[in-house]
């Protein structure tokens, strides 16, 4: 009879002093302490998305000695408590804010936060836009990140960001639907106007392809805004086919001014090619002078 693993052989990636409670409440762990295999996947989504933010969050303490992180589509907030548990718990500073629109999530993870002692964690029911003038929030957030924020709530991650005058945002955009659909509905003048609309003809491609250039355009606004904008996969495209993980840093120094200007007028120009005018709203930066 072979002998039971230990948690620790179970899970590698757990830390010392980590809560095994709180990976318990996650579900993570069965009430018995053993790994639960369904969560394992979401769990490993999870801290590899940790360890790009924690450098991030490290930064911004020691320039600032504080640090607030706004969560977007926190959902049941895995993200945002194991963050707090691995970043922030054993420190005197430092705030985590999970934003999520259905209330009984937020009642859920509050109870939650309270009853682990996790004084610096609060929760609010709104939305992305209603969040930018919530009394509850700080007129500037340091870190600003949305995992698997659905649609346009990815641009509504981003527009608080830019507000909010966020140093980082650490993004994982998911069904991108807006793009596609404007594409879709002027496909015919397109395929008349250009031949690069021969790239979202068919219906597969037009979806496809409208994801893509969704995140293209997305970097080319985060850095017309001034950020430097680095993409990656998030994990192995075997764990999830909405894998794009997109990291923002707002930069300064000589140059940066030509740099925005650079990406904005590129910015206009994809939207114009690709017959997407109607959507300068939505990725708007400064006109290029």
């Amino acid at each position: 009879m072979k002998p039971q693993k230990t948690l620790q052989e179970q899970l590698p990636e757990l830390r010392p002093g980590q809560s095994v409670e709180l990976l318990k409440e996650l579900h993570i762990l069965t009430r018995d302490g053993k790994l639960n295999q369904d969560t394992r996947r979401k769990l490993k989504q999870v801290y590899h998305l940790v360890q790009f933010i924690e450098p991030l969050l490290a930064e911004v303490l020691k320039s600032k000695r504080d640090v607030t992180l706004a969560d977007h589509g926190a959902g049941k907030s895995y993200l945002g408590f194991i963050l707090y548990d691995l970043f922030f718990k054993d420190k005197p500073v430092g705030w985590v804010t999970g934003v999520e629109t259905r209330a009984e999530l937020v009642e859920r993870s509050q109870a939650l936060a309270t009853r682990l002692g996790f004084d610096r964690m609060r929760f609010l029911a709104t939305t992305v836009q209603a969040a930018l003038t919530h009394p509850d929030l700080p007129a500037s957030i340091d870190v600003v990140t949305a995992l698997h924020a659905c649609d346009t709530a990815t641009d509504d991650a981003i527009a608080f960001g830019l507000a909010k005058q966020a140093r980082h945002m650490v993004l994982v955009p998911c069904c991108q639907a807006e793009v596609a659909a404007v594409m879709k509905r002027s496909k015919a003048l397109n395929l008349a106007r250009t031949p690069l609309a021969e790239l979202w003809r068919h219906p597969l491609h037009t979806r496809e392809f409208g994801s893509q250039i969704t995140n293209v355009l997305r970097c080319l606004q985060l850095e017309a805004h001034g950020y430097s904008v680095t993409v990656t996969e998030l994990v192995g495209w075997e764990h999830s086919m909405k894998n794009e993980l997109i990291l923002a840093s707002r930069t300064g120094g000589s140059g940066q001014g030509a740099q925005q200007r650079h990406a904005a007028e590129r910015l206009h120009q994809v939207l114009d090619e690709v017959g997407l005018q109607d959507l300068r709203a939505r990725f708007e930066v400064p006109e290029p002078a």
